[in-house]
């Protein structure tokens, strides 16, 4: 039984690779959004897409099925929908949803290709650097850059150190030249889709480490400060009655 499964699943990863291109829709979100792919071949009369299966494969391991006989497999259910003309919904999208996609119903298939857009950001002493990278079914075929008020950083060269790789691409600056919320309103990666030409915008969003921690010693402070305003004010109350009810004694 064990061979027999080994079998089909080495038969449908043949058939993940091997298939008309012009078949294939390519999709490109960035982590944390939702995305609805699509199946095209639905048929109307069936209740709940009962016929319908959807099948997840990626570089990382093998094949899972994720819908199937009307059902969503529990593991992926608090992400996962299929809507009544069975495309699959995609909730708070990670890297790791990033592969190919397959609905089959009888004998007609889906296919898509979804690829994943993530974006950190790294403080090191004086210096930030912005990384924005493209997770992809396998190899890459995105090329990924960053822009400045809409124009290639390469522009700003002084200012800035950039790198590239395949289908990532880092800026590095000091960080006095860009507040966080000016980092969020300049800078936006550009996706482009390598087989339509499409070019994706994101603007920047990240929320590092280094974030968190200046938030919360920027909240301690804030508490420190009023704790120390609020003992101010105490002891300056308290040496006015003081004088005042010394003024009247003597």
């Amino acid at each position: 039984m064990s061979e027999f499964r080994r079998i089909m699943m080495s038969s449908f990863l043949m058939l993940l690779l091997h298939f008309p291109a012009a078949d294939l829709k390519r999709y490109i979100v960035r982590a944390g959004d939702e995305v609805t792919l699509p199946f095209d071949y639905v048929i109307h009369d069936q209740d709940k897409c009962e016929s319908a299966t959807w099948r997840f494969s990626d570089s990382r391991g093998p094949a899972v099925t994720l819908f199937e006989d009307r059902q969503i497999h529990k593991a992926n259910s608090d992400r996962l929908r299929v809507t009544e003309n069975c495309s699959l919904v995609i909730k708070k999208v990670t890297e790791e949803d990033a592969g190919r996609y397959l609905c089959s119903q009888f004998r007609s298939d889906s296919w898509v290709d979804l690829s994943v857009v993530t974006m950190t950001e790294h403080h090191d002493n004086d210096e930030v650097t912005l990384r924005c990278s493209v997770e992809t079914f396998v190899g890459c075929d995105h090329p990924v850059k960053w822009l400045l008020q809409g124009q290639d950083v390469v522009k700003y060269q002084r200012e800035i150190k950039t790198s590239q790789s395949p289908c990532s691409a880092s800026v590095t600056f000091l960080t006095s030249l860009f507040s966080y919320t000016t980092r969020s309103e300049l800078f936006s990666c550009d996706v482009t889709n390598g087989f339509t030409g499409e070019v994706h915008l994101f603007p920047f969003s990240a929320q590092s480490s280094d974030a968190t921690t200046t938030g919360t010693a920027g909240l301690l402070r804030l508490i420190l400060v009023s704790l120390g305003l609020a003992a101010l004010i105490v002891t300056v109350v308290t040496v006015h009655i003081w004088t005042r009810a010394k003024g009247e004694g003597s």
